[in-house]
């Protein structure tokens, strides 16, 4: 079997993937909920190694949560860009201050 501690390693190491993902790909908004959607898988992967270590299941079940979060998140994210592509034909982050307007 896997040893919790190495799920826990990949886990952080997706994690810092992520997050590297979104500090170097601030201009376009797709790969930062790309990035967010891995850092929410990271998370769950998590969970589900603590789960497995202890030998109990609210690891598991919070993890489903966290899944049905976040795929409701990226269906309400992926809808607000392709209606912000359509006002204003960019995904760029820089654009997007002016939603404020």
């Amino acid at each position: 079997m896997i040893d919790p501690l190495h799920l826990n390693i990949l886990s952080a190491l997706l994690f810092a993937i992520a997050v590297a993902g979104i500090i170097f790909n601030l201009d376009n908004l797709i790969k930062v909920f790309l990035c967010i959607e891995l850092m929410f898988l990271a998370v769950s992967l998590n969970f589900i190694a603590y789960a497995y270590a202890l030998n109990h299941i609210d690891g598991h079940v919070f993890s489903l949560i966290l899944l049905t979060v976040a795929a409701a998140e990226s269906a309400v994210g992926l809808g607000i860009l392709v209606f912000y592509f359509r006002q204003r034909s960019s995904v760029s982050a820089t654009d997007a201050n002016l939603l404020k307007e």
